[in-house]
């Protein structure tokens, strides 16, 4: 009897298990399909497809298994590491941004100093060979898919600063419990060419939302619209709201004097700190996709749009819609 020799899985049977995976087969059917054992198949995709969000990629699980095969010397934290390497490119294929990957491990690893990079770090893995296959794929797997990237140090800190700007830390705990109305989260979602922008701001117990149309993205006009329309709202939902640390935010203090509203500041690169405007910034790519020229767009769609949003059921919330929430508080005050 012939003793089978054992022989690594090759790219072309990757691509097999990223085909049959996509087409929903089980991992026995896969084994059998590619004349392996089921073991050999299980252990492959269990290190990259560990519940329904996650993504089986055969390039990069080609280059993983090589890279870890060379052993090679004097790599980056991220190649020499695998546990590492797979939560980051997991977080590419599951489009999370370096900065939203380097925060996420922080969170999940705090005590661990080799599940530990910054998003510089991230960038600087997929951009060494910026022409090679894999890096290649990478950069794909970026927000904006840029082949060079220029640093952004010199921009970073040698502008002006938010003065007197207030830690989320500060902010009072209850708000994170939802269980109260009026404290919101705030954003801009930037248009074409970063030459115009619209305000997005999102009540935290109701995601009832309020669009902003912007002539500009300079502070002194931030701070005149956000208050303008915050100021349209019952001072029953004017308490908070939390930013991130944009410059534009510069002004926040003529907004607090405005409105009475009491502004926070998120962590750098802590998205998730303000979850409830990032998600629905995602609803209103829906009507006006990467690309849009906001400067084009009158206030009246961004009105049409806020109100589908607010008339829309939200499963978060039991499937009632966010003015119907509002109204109920309202109600019940009344």
């Amino acid at each position: 009897m012939e003793v089978k020799k054992h022989k690594r899985l090759t790219l072309k049977e990757r691509v097999q298990i990223e085909t049959l995976l996509n087409e929903n087969n089980t991992k026995a059917y896969i084994a059998k399909r590619l004349d392996r054992s089921r073991s050999t198949i299980s252990r492959e995709v269990n290190k990259w497809v560990q519940n329904k969000y996650d993504k089986y990629e055969a390039h990069l699980a080609q280059w993983c298994a090589k890279d870890d095969y060379l052993n090679k010397r004097n790599l980056d934290k991220i190649s020499t590491y695998s546990l590492l390497r797979f939560f980051v490119y997991k977080g590419l294929l599951s489009q999370w941004t370096p900065e939203q990957i380097s925060g996420r491990i922080k969170e999940l690893y705090p005590n661990d100093p080799i599940m530990s990079i910054s998003h510089e770090a991230i960038y600087k893995h997929i951009y060494t060979r910026p022409q090679a296959s894999l890096n290649k794929k990478l950069i794909k797997l970026l927000v904006r898919k840029k082949t060079r990237r220029r640093p952004s140090i010199k921009r970073r800190g040698t502008g002006s600063k938010i003065i007197n700007q207030v830690s989320i830390d500060l902010r009072p705990k209850h708000i994170e419990l939802r269980k109260e109305v009026g404290h919101w989260e705030g954003d801009l979602v930037i248009g074409k060419g970063q030459k115009s922008a619209i305000g997005t701001i999102v009540e935290r117990k109701s995601r009832y939302t309020l669009i902003i149309k912007l002539n500009s993205r300079k502070s002194d006009e931030i701070a005149k619209m956000f208050s303008m329309k915050l100021n349209q709202l019952n001072n029953l939902f004017k308490k908070t709201m939390t930013y991130d640390n944009g410059i534009e935010m510069a002004k926040h203090e003529k907004i607090t004097q405005n409105t009475g509203m009491k502004i926070f500041f998120a962590h750098p690169y802590s998205s998730w700190e303000r979850g409830t405007n990032e998600n629905t910034n995602g609803l209103i790519r829906r009507y006006l996709p990467k690309g849009t020229d906001f400067n084009l767009i009158d206030e009246k769609l961004l009105m049409q749009i806020q109100l589908k949003l607010n008339n829309r059921p939200r499963k978060i919330i039991g499937f009632k819609t966010p003015q119907e929430i509002m109204d109920s508080e309202l109600k019940n005050v009344a």
